[in-house]
């Protein structure tokens, strides 16, 4: 139904393709400067791990279900805010998410018992998930289908360069600078503050909010959204619902994406790949802080290829999915899982030194986040513009309930086999190889 009587009518400023297209990167880049430091409120644990078992003594097993928490808070979050972010905008969720997370850092960084900790780290998992739906849900309103993979690229990017970013801070507060580990959870978080707030002075939700009406280069690339979408968006084009005067319900909203069964297996593809990445975010410090490496110069500083791999792994996915794949999201993902499995093992069978385990962390981090740039791409993809925020935050769901359950898993793994930290490696190869096996199911 194209007809013009079926359409809203469209107020504000008409701009033309090349205006347009700065204002697109206008809010990618706020997007991306806001979730650059969005992980310092999340990523320190694993480098406070070592000063908690000392001053503490927790096992392992207990660590891992802490991390748990924080996780399954987050998922839990993801599946709530990523549909807020759809009804209140995700300029606003993302800003009290930076403020709200600073505070329950702030918060764990005076609690001395399991009960604590794991009561604030849940707490700041649910207000950490208000930011990621949020920034996708902006981008997803500014660029079209066809460059969806480009951008979404660029905003894991920033995510990747946020664990850089946390994976830099947290040791310059334990290494270099010798700092407590409640530390970790009061100077870092400062830069996520300032994200979230200038990300609201500067960031605008839709074209619509913004006073501006698109060029018709830009509305002409449709959403592509799958068929079951069209009952929803019955007497407007998916671009448009996005800005219509009645917005859908969330009732709506949550039916229609989860009845995608594409989102789905998305989900579970995106599950074991999380779990990898947080199983090497959360217990690699802890490899690296271990007897073997305390006697090599800088060798906690080895850790930082990981992070920087992830990073580089994201835009280079991105580009591959629109540009080699032609915006077909389930090969680049298998193709990186599947490295990223071989590159763990790598890890594990050849006990590296400095130099080659700089070079096979960085893989890791590479094959292993890569995929992120496709699976959030996806999400648009299958659900449309009008549920952008939605369809994260439920596939976003699925990612931290798997990466939830790994943790305590993987600690009580360690502590059977007398805390052995390098089992992480094994671990993440077989959730690597069960990722790029379930995103073989998918064809979009």
């Amino acid at each position: 139904m194209s007809s013009t009587i079926d359409r809203p009518m469209a107020t504000g400023k008409q701009l033309d393709a090349p205006t347009f297209r700065k204002m697109a990167w206008r809010m990618l880049l706020a997007s991306m400067f806001m979730y650059l430091f969005f992980y310092t409120g999340r990523q320190a644990f694993g480098f406070a791990i070592p000063g908690i078992q000392e001053e503490f003594g927790w096992t392992k097993a207990t660590i891992g279900a802490i991390s748990g928490i924080a996780l399954w808070s987050y998922a839990v979050g993801q599946l709530i805010n990523g549909n807020l972010s759809d009804k209140f905008g995700g300029r606003r969720m993302a800003t009290v998410g930076s403020i709200a997370s600073t505070a329950f850092c702030v918060g764990a960084s005076f609690t001395g018992t399991p009960v604590g900790m794991g009561a604030m780290l849940g707490a700041n998992g649910v207000a950490q998930s208000m930011g990621w739906s949020a920034g996708g849900r902006v981008i997803s309103n500014w660029w079209s289908h066809s460059e969806r993979g480009k951008t979404f690229g660029f905003y894991t990017l920033a995510a990747g360069c946020s664990s850089v970013l946390v994976f830099a801070t947290s040791t310059l507060v334990v290494d270099t600078f010798d700092l407590e580990w409640q530390w970790l959870f009061r100077l870092p978080v400062l830069l996520m503050l300032v994200g979230g707030i200038t990300f609201y002075l500067i960031a605008r939700d839709t074209p619509k909010s913004a006073g501006v009406i698109p060029p018709e280069s830009f509305t002409k690339d449709a959403d592509h959204a799958e068929k079951t979408i069209a009952t929803t968006t019955s007497s407007v084009g998916a671009l448009d619902v996005a800005e219509a005067e009645a917005p859908v319900k969330s009732i709506t909203r949550y039916k229609t994406v989860l009845g995608i069964p594409k989102i789905w297996l998305t989900g579970i593809a995106i599950g074991f790949q999380n779990s990898a990445r947080y199983g090497m975010l959360i217990w690699v410090p802890v490899f690296f802080l271990g007897d073997e490496w305390k006697a090599t110069p800088g060798g906690l500083w080895i850790s930082l290829s990981l992070p920087v791999g992830m990073a580089v792994g994201a835009l280079v996915n991105g580009q591959l999915s629109d540009r080699l794949f032609g915006s077909r999201r389930d090969r680049p993902i298998m193709l990186f899982m599947s490295l990223g499995a071989l590159s763990a093992m790598a890890m594990w069978l050849l006990n590296p030194g400095p130099a080659l385990g700089i070079v096979l962390l960085f893989l890791c981090g590479f094959f292993i986040y890569g995929p992120q740039s496709s699976f959030w791409a996806l999400c648009p993809d299958l659900a449309g513009k009008v549920m952008a925020g939605t369809a994260i935050g439920a596939v976003n769901f699925f990612s931290y309930l798997f990466a939830g359950a790994a943790e305590p898993i993987i600690g009580h793994i360690m502590d059977a086999n007398g805390g052995d930290a390098s089992l992480i490696f094994p671990i993440v190869a077989v959730c690597c190889a069960c990722s790029a096996l379930v995103a073989s199911t998918i064809r979009r």
